[in-house]
This record gives C-alpha cells, sequence and structure tokens, in this order.
C-alpha cells in the first residue's frame, strides 16, 4: 500500500482472541497501524461473551462479536453444537465482510480467529496471523498455508508453519509496559505498598490461576511473617475466599484484574506467574525475574514450552502446577533471599526482548496490503 494516496483508506479487520494473550498484542499492533497510517479505518471481530468484548471497546475501539467456540477436549459432548455455530458465524462473518468492506484481515489466534481470515482467503484478501506461543495453536496451523506472512514471537517455528512466509517479530507488548515514568517507590505508592520491602507479584493471566491462588492464600500470614508483600491478581474464579484472606495484611494489594501493569511490574523484586506467551514476553521486556506455573491444560502444553525456552537459559525459575502446593512458597522464599541470582535472572532474561513487534508487524501489513 502507498501511504501516499491520502483520499483512500485502507480498511484491516483484527480477528481473535479469549485471553488478555491473544487481546493486548492485538491492541498494540492496532495502535502500531494507526501510527503508521493515520487514515487507516480497523475493525475488531471476537467471540461473544469473551473478554475482548469489554477490553476492545475499553482501548477505543469497535469490536463485533460471532457466535463461536472453540473444541472442548475435557466434555465431548459440549462439541454437539459445534458445528451449528461455526455456520453460524460463516453468516455473521459474510455480513460483517459487507459491511466493512475490509482490504486485509489480520489474526492474533483462538477460535475466533479461523471464520474470519478464512473467510478473508475466500475472496483473495491479504491475511496475515502472529503465532505468539513457541507451540502453534490449532486455529492458525490451519489458517497458515493460504496466508500472507506469519509473523511469530520465536524462533524454530518451521516445523508449524512454511519457512518461506515466516517472519520472526517477537510479540507485541502494551504500551504502557514500555513507555511509563515510575520508579520503583512510585509504583509502589499506586498500590498502597512500603518500598522497603521486598514485593512479589502474582498474577495468573487475564483469567486468574486457582493452583496458584490457592498456594498464596494459604500463607498470606507466613508472608505478613516474613515481611514480604504481594500484588496480587488473582482473576474472576473464587474472588470471595481470596479477599476474605486477605483483608486483615496491608502488605497485600489484591485485585481481580490489575490494569496498570506497568506499575506492577516496577514495584515488583520477582514475579510468579503463568507463561502464556505474552505474560513471557512482557516479564522480558520490564527484565523481572520470575517463577513460572505453566497452565498445565494449556493446549499441546504450550505454555510449559514457553517457560522452559527461558529457564533453560537460567533465565527464569520453574514449578510445575502439580507440584505447587510443595514447592512454589519454598521456591520464592530462596530466591527472595538470593539477590545475586535474582541478579542473574534479570540479566539474562532481557536478552529475550523484543520492543518493535508492533510496528514490524504494522509495518508489514501495510506494505503488503492493497486498496
Amino acid at each position: 500500500m502507498s501511504l501516499s494516496q491520502p483520499n483512500k483508506q485502507l480498511r484491516i479487520i483484527i480477528a481473535g482472541g479469549g485471553t488478555g494473550g491473544h487481546i493486548f498484542p492485538a491492541i498494540a499492533v492496532a495502535q502500531a497501524l494507526q501510527a503508521l497510517a493515520p487514515n487507516v479505518a480497523i475493525l475488531f471481530v471476537g467471540a461473544l461473551g469473551k473478554m475482548e468484548m469489554e477490553k476492545i471497546p475499553k482501548a477505543g475501539y469497535t469490536i463485533k462479536g460471532i457466535t463461536i467456540a472453540g473444541f472442548n477436549r475435557s466434555n465431548y459432548l459440549k462439541n454437539i453444537l459445534l458445528p451449528w455455530k461455526l455456520m453460524r458465524s460463516y453468516f455473521q462473518v459474510k455480513s460483517i465482510f459487507k459491511s466493512f468492506k475490509p482490504n486485509a484481515a489480520f489474526g492474533v489466534g483462538g477460535y475466533s480467529s479461523f471464520p474470519v481470515l478464512k473467510y478473508a482467503q475466500s475472496k483473495g484478501l491479504p491475511t496475515f496471523i502472529h503465532e505468539s506461543n513457541a507451540f502453534a495453536g490449532k486455529a492458525n496451523k490451519w489458517l497458515a498455508e493460504n496466508v500472507t506472512q506469519v509473523f511469530t514471537g520465536t524462533k524454530g517455528m518451521e516445523k508449524f508453519f512454511p519457512a518461506a512466509k515466516i517472519l520472526v517479530t517477537g510479540n507485541p507488548i502494551r504500551k504502557n509496559i514500555i513507555q511509563h515514568t515510575y520508579t520503583k517507590e512510585t509504583a509502589l505508592k499506586v498500590f498502597g505498598l512500603n518500598p522497603s520491602m521486598k514485593t512479589v507479584l502474582i498474577v495468573g493471566g487475564s483469567l486468574g490461576a486457582n493452583s496458584i491462588n490457592e498456594v498464596i492464600k494459604n500463607n498470606v500470614v507466613t508472608f505478613f511473617e516474613k515481611n514480604i508483600q504481594l500484588i496480587w491478581q488473582i482473576g474472576n474464579a473464587n474472588v470471595s475466599g481470596f479477599y476474605s484472606a486477605a483483608q486483615s495484611f496491608e502488605n497485600i494489594f489484591i485485585s481481580t484484574f490489575i490494569d496498570d501493569m506497568s506499575a506492577a511490574y516496577c514495584a515488583a523484586d520477582i514475579v510468579i506467574s503463568r507463561s502464556g506467551a505474552m505474560a513471557v514476553a512482557e516479564i522480558a521486556t520490564t527484565g523481572k525475574a520470575c517463577i513460572f506455573v505453566p497452565y498445565p491444560f494449556a493446549a499441546e502444553d504450550h505454555q510449559t514450552f514457553n517457560a522452559m525456552a527461558l529457564v533453560n537459559q537460567q533465565a527464569a525459575l520453574i514449578v510445575k502446577d502439580n507440584e505447587v502446593n510443595e514447592k512454589l512458597v519454598p521456591t520464592l522464599f530462596k530466591i527472595l533471599n538470593d539477590d545475586h541470582a535474582i541478579k542473574n535472572m534479570e540479566d539474562k532474561v532481557k536478552t529475550f526482548t523484543f520492543l518493535d513487534a508492533d510496528k514490524r508487524i504494522a509495518e508489514e501489513i501495510l506494505k503488503n496490503s492493497h486498496l
């Protein structure tokens, strides 16, 4: 596309979602597209009832919802309606395309991206996908053969995608993670915490992590006794029990969702986190020591793949989900008492940083799209 045609408008659909790991990179690329081509029109498409229907409008973009669901691996009976949902989503996507008239489509993964990009391909439009994980998701694998370009968060993805179509960009990071003015002291004030105490950020991903949360809940007294303070994002499940456990302790900030993650990372001495691709990318970018607890039911166990890329380079630690009760807190206490080990992880994790992934992806989309 030539950006010297001010009277012409490139129109791009961005599809996908389900978790923050898909949504926030999509927003980052949308912002980069607008920065490079202010005249671009962007429409998001996501799954009705999923968190993108809230987070995308909050970021200032329009989103259309479609009736779609992924394949349920744990309860096959729930897949009975899947063919009907796929067919209905096809007609919904057709209507969206007829109304918006996109010139290109970009998918960030998740089952809602599949019908959108498949329809775009059927119309001969340029299509692009981003795979954030070290183990590719099914929607992206199914789409890859006919896409214009595949952007990946990590190297070595030729086993999933055509090598000639791959561009390793890294994972797009939310701008507020990179661009902020916090010091550790001012960041701690955001959460009402003490600058003189060691601080642990616990984040189970945008949807929470019950196994991690239960261990933290069972150890709130120990954290208090050891003068360790917590910034604890609990997600939306079983919230009353976690709030009840934390309410008597002034060393704990607790919330279902933390909007200002730049402050949370700045305030933390160490992070306990799931290892979704975006969590890994944000931790690398902020240079934080981390104990990863991969979500064991992620498709193809991709969170373990994500974590091990760092663990194998001594850039992070890992505790398996089925071992959190015995190992998580002892591992945390041991590393908090070893400043040298923390500094070593901080130095090594920074080597996994890609600061301009959103811009690189946006440039390629603009270069390979046409009016």
